[in-house]
C-alpha cells in the first residue's frame, strides 16, 4: 500500500510537470493531437500504480517522450502550416454570406440539428442572423452576425469612454499581493494611506481589498471587526 502511494505521488508530479511544460496555448486549444496527448499521459500514468511489477521509470521515460513528440511537433506546426494543417486540421466556413456550405457540413459530418444547437448557444437562434460561420481546428464554431444583428458598442453610439484597467486583488486574508500594487503604478505607502482614511491601520484587518476596472479601491474587512464595510476611494 505504502509502495502505491509513493508511487501516485510521484508520477503525479510528473504529469504535472509535463502538463505545464506543455503551456496554457496547447491546453486551451484542445487540438485532436493535445488531446490524444493528454489521453496517453493519463494511461501511461496508470499502468505503474496498477502494476507494481512495472518499474516506475517506463511509466516517467514514455510520458517525457510524450511531451519531446508534443513539443517538436508544435514547433514544426509554427514553422509549417501544411504541416499544421495535416495535424490539426484547419477551419471549415460553414456558413457564408449567410448561405449555409452544405458540402462543409457534409464533410465535418454536422447535421442542422447540431448547426441550429451551436448558434443558439452562440445567441443567434435564427440562420438568418448570422453573416459568417466557421468551425475552428478545435471544434468551436465561431459566429460572425450580419450588421444589423451584431451588438451595439460604444464606438456605434458615439459614446466616449476612459481607458479601464485591470482589476486586480491588492490584499486577501491580510496578506499585500505587492506585484499586483506595482502594476497598478502605486506604492505601499499610497495604499496605506488610502486605507487610513476608512479607518483600517493593518493589514491583518482586511477580508479583502481590490481595485476594479474604473480604479476604485474595494475594501471588506475581516468579520471580527464587526462591521460591514465597503470603502471605495480612487486610485487614479
Amino acid at each position: 500500500m505504502l509502495l502505491i502511494l509513493i508511487r501516485t505521488i510521484i508520477l503525479y508530479f510528473v504529469v504535472l510537470i509535463v502538463i505545464r511544460a506543455m503551456g496554457k496555448a496547447e491546453l486551451s486549444k484542445m487540438d485532436p493531437f493535445d488531446m490524444i496527448v493528454l489521453f496517453m499521459i493519463a494511461e501511461l500514468a496508470a499502468i505503474p500504480i496498477e502494476s507494481l511489477d512495472i518499474p516506475l521509470l517506463h511509466g516517467a521515460v514514455a510520458i517525457i517522450t510524450l511531451l519531446f513528440l508534443q513539443v517538436t511537433i508544435s514547433f514544426i506546426s509554427t514553422k509549417s502550416q501544411i504541416f499544421s494543417d495535416i495535424i490539426n486540421g484547419k477551419p471549415s466556413i460553414i456558413i457564408s454570406g449567410g448561405s449555409i456550405n452544405k458540402k462543409a457540413m457534409k464533410n465535418q459530418r454536422i447535421t442542422i440539428d447540431d448547426l441550429m444547437q451551436q448558434l443558439r448557444l452562440k445567441n443567434y437562434p435564427s440562420l438568418s442572423d448570422v453573416d459568417y460561420a466557421v468551425l475552428e481546428a478545435n471544434g468551436e464554431l465561431s459566429v460572425i452576425p450580419k450588421p444589423d444583428k451584431a451588438p451595439l458598442t460604444t464606438s456605434d453610439m458615439s459614446v466616449k469612454t476612459s481607458r479601464k484597467t485591470m482589476p486586480m486583488v491588492l490584499i486577501s486574508d491580510g496578506k499585500l499581493y505587492d506585484a499586483n500594487l506595482k502594476a497598478l503604478g502605486k506604492e505601499e505607502s499610497f495604499l496605506k494611506k488610502e486605507l487610513s482614511k476608512v479607518g483600517i491601520t493593518d493589514y491583518a484587518e482586511i477580508f479583502l481589498c481590490f481595485c476594479d476596472e474604473k480604479g476604485a479601491l474595494h475594501v471588506f474587512p475581516e468579520v471580527e471587526r464587526g462591521e460591514a464595510f465597503s470603502g471605495e476611494v480612487s486610485l487614479k
